[in-house]
């Protein structure tokens, strides 16, 4: 995993309180970084501006604190960064890669329901399980677009995936991690499973998987450690590091810490949250221990 100038990164977003999930993956890059002399950065994924908070950053901080974890350079906010996102956006549009998508999820869901309905058998879904984009809109006319964003008509920017996929070859990614099934090395990108995912809406120039390629090429990032509940999203990743010319970083999907019910940790469940194990007493290394690391973490 280790190299020089390795660069790794933790990406909360400020809209809850940290839990033992989040707590695992910060000590995991933290201590890669220290165990191979590189750099570890702290990144406050806030574009979901109606959610994050400045309550919540100055929370995630503190909690990072209390786990002895230190960042090497001032936290990016990528709220203070949409120009960098815009100008990727903008990028792919110059290529007639992105079209705007008019379709509420309402829309989408009776569009889907009438469809499984006629032909029989389910619509396609994407790795998370929601349905993919019908794309009824991907061929419309310039002028019809342009009216409909006129008279205010809501929308949101979407990838044309398959012109998309004609423009680059094969993508592959080294996982030194695993996914849920359990592989690792090479993996073949299948950006196709995804659909036209959203890059940007009419508000905000940005969606997470286009902000998370951006900064990470911004900041040199060489190690994407994570959950493996973003194991598939990777294929789009690497779809839009080729299609912007962006470097491709090493990926390591790291197991979930899981409730006591099996399911992924929720920031909803406050008898998980850092806070509360620090208040009711626990040290950093009796989360470490939880979590199942070693108690000191490397010097």
């Amino acid at each position: 995993m280790s190299c020089n100038a390795a660069v790794f990164r933790f990406a909360p977003s400020p809209n809850g309180e940290l839990h033992l999930g989040h707590a695992y993956s910060a000590m995991v890059n933290h201590d890669l970084a220290r165990s191979s002399g590189g750099t570890f950065l702290l990144r406050h994924e806030d574009i979901d501006t109606a959610r994050c908070t400045p309550a919540f950053e100055r929370q995630v901080e503190e909690d990072l604190g209390f786990l002895g974890i230190e960042w090497d350079e001032p936290p990016r906010r990528q709220s203070a960064h949409m120009h960098d996102y815009a100008a990727a956006l903008e990028a792919l549009a110059a290529e007639d890669l992105v079209y705007p998508g008019f379709m509420t999820r309402g829309e989408i869901k009776a569009y889907v329901e009438r469809y499984e309905e006629d032909e029989g058998k389910p619509w396609p879904r994407d790795p998370d399980g929601a349905p993919l984009y019908p794309g009824l809109d991907r061929h419309a006319s310039s002028q019809e677009r342009e009216r409909r964003m006129s008279e205010g008509e809501r929308f949101a920017w979407r990838l044309d995936v398959e012109r998309a996929i004609e423009m680059v070859p094969a993508l592959t990614w080294e996982e030194h991690g695993a996914s849920p099934l359990g592989e690792s090395g090479t993996i073949v990108a299948r950006p196709l499973e995804w659909g036209d995912v959203v890059l940007g809406r009419m508000d905000i120039p940005t969606s997470y998987h286009l902000s998370v390629v951006v900064d990470d090429a911004i900041q040199n990032v060489s190690d994407v450690v994570r959950g493996r509940d973003l194991f598939y999203a990777t294929s789009i990743h690497r779809l839009l590091q080729a299609l912007l010319g962006l470097p491709d970083p090493r990926y390591h999907h790291h197991e979930l810490i899981l409730g006591d019910d099996g399911r992924k940790l929720s920031k909803s469940a406050q008898d998980t949250s850092l806070r509360s194990l620090r208040e009711a007493g626990m040290t950093a290394e009796d989360i470490r221990r939880m979590v199942g690391l070693p108690g000191r973490p490397p010097a």
